[in-house]
């Protein structure tokens, strides 16, 4: 489903003048009805600071009373449901729930209050080693579908893991007619009410803990979603397969502005580009020239931009307002992200610049070395040399890439990429953006070129027109991590068209070695020497590799292949789909999220399929990939 976006103040009737705290005229409940009956998504600001959002009919409404005083958890925790009221006192309150309850209940068979507040104290005075657990209080009514709710909102609020503190749920019932400070007596509403200690804020301080902040409001708003779905099952009413599919179905204005923000900044610079050398062949000459001897010296593109002033916009970007837990993580991570990529471009040749690239890429684990070595210990004593008449130049897989490219248009016009030849990028392929740059001096097989274009074009062209699709620029420029993922598909993508060569997977295998050497210290030379002296390879195609590995002053990306590869397969063995990989440029880490948001409806499927997954052989390969298949099983040749 299309993802929607919903604006400020969305339905919204002329104002009337209202005194603080005044319930709402009677034409503004009419005129919510109104838009409600219509199917339309209701977003209405109201006196003393009252917001009605309801982004589609749903069997439910989330409540906080700001009268309560400056909650912020709990309002936060309403705020970020799809269906909420921010009511500012309990009579403003009363009267739009009496008005909104009898009407959801006989279009959708069910509905359920859900309120959120806070206790007036945590247990914990002042910061402490031991941290007890802290309080949730829990009320309902006494029908079996409120007791279904409140036993399903218990079970998921004890059964989340706690980082710092631990809940101890405490469950009451409110007898029929029963009076309290929750708003089970509105219209005879079924109801669950929710107290919960105020365990992010700072004890005998206004200060308050961001992170645990953020995590409260997780867990309320997930154990919210299921007691619904607990609530709607007692009823015997029709429930999605997940719980998570009643979130948000629309974005808010701060969303758009958010995504549109940082994308400026992630479009501000290329990091790729300007990190690689614009100088390689002559890099080359010079060092075969000296004899393998003395590190080439590295010339780089100067910046079109001022790194601090992106850092500056970067750092401007408000995640207020934005009412999704689940999307102001996707942001925060992507910030993250773009903030060490202009540190390292801000840092390029110097010793610093290796550091943030550990920071930003990670360290070459143990395993991943252990396997990398084998690869190149099994496949030490095997070749393959491809006649020279079998090599396309640059100008042969522009044609070849332009034919496929011309295909994928015919599928879907979307699909506009572009082509370009360029002299300042090294011997091979690069994806930028919606560009496919291919280096003058490029020289590929011919049998080699199909599986090639598959990895570039049927991936990461691909993933970046389905991402643009999906309503937030995200997911074409990519969630923060997602370059392990996007290569390990785009290894596959090698393999399922039966071009995953044995020189391939050697060289994959070679980067993992490299990075490992970079990062532990070794010299330019040192590890060139080690690719040719200890695992055979040739000097030119040693040289390449490890200039990859030591542009910008010493770039560990290049382990991201083998490791995303792998990554792809245990995915695939246990029983993963690959579809979610296609909307847009995620992690593996994000395969969760992107199910959750496509429940939401909040996602497309992908618009465009990859062409290589109809290649001959493709889902016997695919099948076979799911089993406990290993790298080296893989190669073609």
């Amino acid at each position: 489903m299309k993802s929607r976006r919903a604006p400020a103040n969305a339905n919204r009737a002329p104002s009337r003048p209202h005194a603080p705290g005044q319930i709402p005229a009677p034409d503004d409940v009419k005129d919510i009805l109104a838009a409600l009956d219509a199917g339309k998504p209701i977003r209405r600001d109201m006196p003393g600071r009252s917001r009605l959002h309801i982004d589609r009919p749903l069997p439910f409404l989330c409540l906080h009373v700001l009268e309560g005083g400056d909650q912020i958890a709990a309002r936060d925790a309403a705020a970020a449901n799809a269906s909420y009221l921010l009511a500012s006192d309990r009579r403003a309150a009363g009267e739009i729930v009496a008005a909104l309850a009898p009407t959801m209940e006989k279009r959708l068979g069910a509905f359920l209050l859900l309120e959120f507040g806070e206790l007036e104290q945590d247990s914990v005075s002042k910061d402490s080693p031991y941290l007890p657990p802290f309080d949730i209080v829990l009320t309902s009514g006494p029908s079996d579908a409120e007791q279904a709710a409140l036993e399903a909102f218990a079970t998921a609020a004890e059964s989340r893991e706690a980082k710092y503190r631990t809940p101890r749920v405490v469950r009451r019932k409110t007898e029929a007619g029963g009076t309290g400070d929750s708003m089970q007596g509105v219209a005879g509403a079924p109801h669950l009410t929710v107290r919960f200690a105020p365990i992010y804020r700072v004890p005998d301080s206004d200060r308050t803990y961001p992170e645990l902040q953020e995590g409260v409001v997780a867990n309320m708003v997930d154990a919210g979603l299921q007691a619904v779905a607990a609530f709607l099952q007692a009823k015997a009413l029709e429930t999605p397969q997940t719980h998570r599919a009643y979130g948000r179905r629309v974005f808010v204005d701060a969303v758009s502005r958010t995504d549109r923000a940082l994308d400026d900044v992630a479009a501000a610079f290329d990091f790729l580009l300007v990190v690689t050398p614009i100088n390689a062949d002559m890099a080359w000459r010079d060092f075969a020239a000296g004899g393998f001897e003395r590190a080439p010296r590295l010339l780089y593109r100067p910046l079109t931009f001022r790194v601090d002033d992106e850092k500056r916009k970067l750092f401007s970007i408000s995640f207020e307002q934005l009412e999704d837990p689940v999307l102001s993580t996707l942001f925060r991570g992507k910030q993250q992200e773009l903030d060490l990529q202009l540190s390292m471009i801000a840092a390029r040749e110097t010793k610093a610049f290796v550091e943030l690239g550990r920071a930003l890429y990670g360290k070459v684990e143990p395993d991943l070395l252990v396997q990398a070595q084998a690869i190149l210990a099994e496949t030490a004593a095997r070749s393959a040399v491809t006649p020279e008449s079998d090599f396309l130049n640059c100008h042969g897989v522009h044609d070849a890439a332009a034919t496929m490219i011309r295909a994928y248009r015919t599928t879907n016009p979307l699909f506009d990429a572009r082509i370009e030849i360029r002299n300042d990028v090294p011997a091979g392929l690069m994806v930028v953006g919606d560009r496919l740059l291919i280096a003058r001096d490029t020289r590929v097989s011919r049998a080699r070129l199909p599986a090639l274009l598959n990895h570039e074009i049927g991936v990461h062209l691909l993933t970046y027109f389905n991402g643009s699709a999906q309503g937030l620029r995200i997911f074409r420029s990519g969630l923060a991590g997602y370059e392990g993922m996007q290569e390990g598909l785009a290894v596959l993508a090698e393999y399922l068209s039966g071009g995953l060569t044995l020189a391939r997977l050697r060289l994959i295998a070679a980067r993992v070695v490299a990075c490992d050497a970079m990062l532990a210290g070794a010299s330019f030379v040192e590890t060139f020497r080690l690719l040719v002296r200890d695992h055979a390879f040739a000097e030119a195609a040693a040289f390449n590799l490890v200039l990859r590995v030591y542009r910008g002053g010493g770039l560990p990306k290049d382990a991201i292949y083998l490791k995303g590869l792998l990554s792809v397969l245990r995915h695939l063995r246990d029983g993963g789909s690959l579809t979610p990989f296609w909307m847009g440029k995620i992690s593996a880490a994000d395969f969760s999220v992107m199910q959750e948001l496509n429940a939401r409806g909040l996602l497309r499927l992908p618009e465009i399929e990859p062409a290589f997954l109809n290649y001959p052989q493709a889902a016997e390969r695919l099948e076979t990939a799911r089993g406990a298949i290993t790298p080296l099983a893989m190669i073609s040749d």
